[in-house]
């Protein structure tokens, strides 16, 4: 008895390791629970043991010191709405003109030709080399932020969400045909139904790549943001308010992927088997 017991854990176990086998809810929330803990523990022990200079890598205390001191007298809370607004702002402004045009794009051999050697040409170039033009163009006002975060995100939608629905069965066109369904028909019935699963996972990834922006868009004269912070203390040697604001725009970014993804299980469960 004892035995047979033994036998069907040790399967289980096993099971985990299969590729794309799903766990239990339970399990995953504390393998991911566990690793950030993992890195706290290695962490406090390089710190508190002083195997490193504070100068290089504060304690985790100093970072709560600095947290607290920058909520309390800093106003951090006013950076951080401010890099949120210019992170949404510009993310959106990229959606609302790229979601129609990668569309476009992944449907219609014509729009591809025409469009997508140049976005694909523009998009391998560094969204920091554009700042100066930026600058020269727009100044280094807030649109001149919102134009970092929309370039540094445009580009890369506009292909992802083109490969996305170019990947639609063409079965399911062909069917769409036999039953009367027009050209643009097709797009609303077929094509948008079948590809809006994978183009909000598309969305989810490339807002976390506009999270990695902020910094490059709050770099040239910004009065506000959490990448001012951490400027404004690299210039001072404040490492642990440098450490605590990259912390910072990690969570925030996090938080989004988190919501992003429970939205996308949500409205679309049939693509995910629940």
């Amino acid at each position: 008895m004892y035995q047979e017991q033994n036998k069907k854990e040790t399967k289980r176990r096993i099971s985990w390791l299969q590729p794309q086998k799903a766990i239990s809810k339970k399990l995953y929330l504390s393998l991911s629970i566990s690793s950030f803990i993992l890195i706290l523990l290695v962490w406090s022990g390089i710190t508190y043991t002083h195997l490193v200079d504070p100068l290089f890598l504060p304690t985790p205390t100093d970072i709560i010191n600095s947290a607290v001191t920058l909520f309390t007298e800093l106003g951090f809370a006013t950076d951080i709405l401010a890099t949120i607004s210019r992170v949404f702002v510009g993310f959106l402004l990229a959606l609302i003109i790229g979601l129609p045009l990668g569309v476009l794009i992944g449907t219609f051999k014509v729009v591809e030709a025409f469009f997508e050697p140049v976005i694909s040409f523009v998009r391998y170039m560094p969204v920091s080399a554009f700042i100066p033009l930026f600058i020269l163009w727009i100044g280094v006002e807030e649109p001149e932020k919102l134009a970092v975060i929309f370039v540094g995100s445009f580009f890369s939608l506009v292909l992802m969400i083109a490969v996305e629905v170019g990947n639609v069965r063409k079965e399911l066109l062909e069917a769409a045909y036999t039953l009367g369904s027009t050209n643009f028909g097709i797009i609303k019935s077929v094509i948008l139904p079948a590809a809006m699963p994978g183009i909000m996972e598309i969305t989810r990834l490339v807002l976390g790549w506009a999270w990695t922006y902020i910094i490059v868009a709050e770099l040239i004269a910004a009065p506000s943001g959490i990448g001012h912070v951490i400027i404004e203390s690299q210039r001072m040697i404040r490492t642990s308010n440098i450490i605590f604001g990259i912390i910072v725009i990690g969570i925030l970014g996090l938080i989004c992927d988190v919501v992003l993804k429970i939205v996308t299980r949500k409205l679309f469960s049939w693509n995910y088997g629940r």
